[in-house]
């Protein structure tokens, strides 16, 4: 299965022109072995000094079948344990990078992913997705979502060049991790209404080919959900596909805003733990655990407004009081008030809340199920 990038940089209705920056995307059992033959005398032959960054992990998954690339690249292995994409890790990998180093191969999921980003960014150089689970969709985003002194940032980093996923790699992934990566899908149904009420409300940039991008996603998922836990390779090729469109969706839009919405705010305030412990749960869990929770209550607010429950009142501002209750103790407190500067609540226009039709609201019962 390879995915044309070219489908998704023709002109478009939102006015706006769009760039792809991944040149090559592709999805098939033996798509290592194409790797190698890139990396010999195909687009990636002008590169002589590859670094791979993976995990104590993702490294004993790929190892065998990985077997010939290992030997040509420098390897950098990060502790798996407790690892994140934060100051840390990237300066453990800073120490071992090589300076003639001209190209990055991520090998691993969304935490290596955004290292490796990162990383090439910093250095000014291209880098390879090499997924490792079908786990998240931001394997060609252009953003790195990092912890920095202890907040949750959308970093501005580089698009990989190119995509090699390999079914006889990802399929065999941990059930949970490949669940994780669908749960994340799913909760593009909140994602993509919160983007239509921004636009609806605040006069929000919406391009409606980006929407549709994620509207596929959901399609692709929902048609194969059944036959991943089997490791069906067709099932497990159009789940990494669905996550893969996601990303690109959110490449071409020059942002995470169709792919993320409040379900995950909710995500990245429990990976911040300051209203609850530690976690054991991966991104899309938490994020699966958002959208169920979003569906409840946005339902709560539909019913409301269509039995006329719902009143305008005048905003007030940021709830200083709650946010320094909360975030304080932390230490997080400047930092969460500098990423609400300025108020985003402002755009908000009183006047379109008031003309919306109690029918302009969504019952999600029947379309998340």
């Amino acid at each position: 299965m390879r995915v044309d990038t070219d489908d998704f940089a023709r002109p478009c209705s939102c006015g706006r022109e769009h760039h792809i920056e991944v040149k090559e995307i592709i999805i098939e059992a033996g798509a290592v072995e194409k790797l190698e033959v890139m990396l010999d005398d195909g687009m990636l032959r002008e590169y002589i000094s590859p670094v791979i960054i993976c995990d104590t992990n993702t490294f004993a998954a790929t190892e065998e079948i990985m077997e010939n690339i290992y030997d040509r690249c420098e390897v950098i292995i990060l502790d798996a344990e407790g690892l994140q994409a934060d100051q840390r890790a990237v300066e453990v990998a800073f120490q071992n990078m090589d300076d003639e180093m001209d190209l990055i191969l991520a090998v691993g999921t969304g935490t290596i992913h955004d290292i490796s980003r990162y990383i090439a960014h910093e250095y000014g150089i291209p880098f390879i997705s090499v997924p490792t689970a079908a786990s998240m969709d931001g394997f060609v985003s252009s953003v790195a979502t990092m912890t920095w002194n202890g907040l949750k940032k959308t970093i501005p980093s580089v698009a990989p060049l190119c995509v090699i996923a390999d079914t006889d790699i990802f399929s065999k992934a941990p059930k949970r991790l490949n669940a994780s990566g669908a749960a994340n899908i799913l909760g593009k149904y909140i994602s993509l209404a919160d983007w239509r009420i921004a636009n609806l409300v605040a006069g929000e940039y919406l391009c409606e080919r980006a929407y549709e991008m994620e509207e596929q996603a959901l399609r692709l998922v929902k048609s194969c959900i059944r036959g991943i836990p089997s490791e069906d390779e067709d099932d497990c090729e159009n789940l990494m596909k669905a996550l893969i469109i996601s990303g690109l969706a959110m490449q071409i839009v020059g942002s995470s805003r169709p792919a993320s919405g409040a379900e995950h705010h909710m995500s990245h305030l429990w990976k911040m733990e300051v209203i609850n412990g530690h976690l054991d749960a991966y991104h899309g869990e938490k994020v699966g655990v958002g959208l169920l929770l979003c569906i409840d209550k946005y339902n709560q607010i539909a019913r409301a407004i269509r039995r006329g429950a719902c009143h305008i009142v005048k905003y007030e501002g940021i709830e200083n009081v709650l946010l320094k209750r909360i975030f304080q103790e932390s230490g997080k407190l400047e930092g969460i008030l500098e990423e609400n500067t300025p108020d985003p609540l402002i755009a908000v226009v009183p006047e379109h809340l008031e003309k919306m039709s109690p029918y302009d609201c969504v019952d999600y019962r029947g379309t998340a199920g």
